[in-house]
């Protein structure tokens, strides 16, 4: 699935640079990790937020908001945000806010060992 590039430019400007921001393909779209942790993503048009349980309990009330149910199940902690809520700057700068201030809540993450892609040689260490 294809995710709106317009929008993603929106994000970046509103996240402007910074060290600990990272962009991931995730879910058939964008995810931007701050901290090494998900906070907003793109997938198709709408936003993706990650605010945990109670962030996204909390916000399912609103008529632009549904639960994020990528693989037909609803993720905990996860919603969608309509194009409707994040068509004027003040509204995607609120959004983008709350899942970054959610990622910045979660201890580090700590960084994994990528895995070497098909046919790239590892180096190993050497014996003593």
């Amino acid at each position: 699935m294809a995710y709106s590039e317009a929008l993603a430019e929106r994000i970046r400007d509103v996240l402007g640079p910074r060290e600990d921001l990272r962009e991931q393909k995730m879910f058939g779209g964008l995810a931007f990790m701050v901290g090494g942790h998900m906070a907003v993503g793109i997938v198709g048009d709408e936003l993706m937020l990650r605010l945990g349980e109670e962030g996204a309990e909390a916000l399912l009330g609103d008529e632009h908001v549904r639960p994020m149910d990528f693989t037909g199940r609803p993720m905990k902690g996860f919603v969608y945000v309509g194009p409707a809520a994040t068509r004027d700057a003040r509204a995607l700068r609120k959004w983008v806010a709350e899942g970054v201030a959610y990622a910045r809540s979660l201890p580090p993450a700590a960084r994994r060992a990528r895995r070497p892609r098909p046919g790239q040689r590892v180096a190993r260490a050497r014996r003593a």
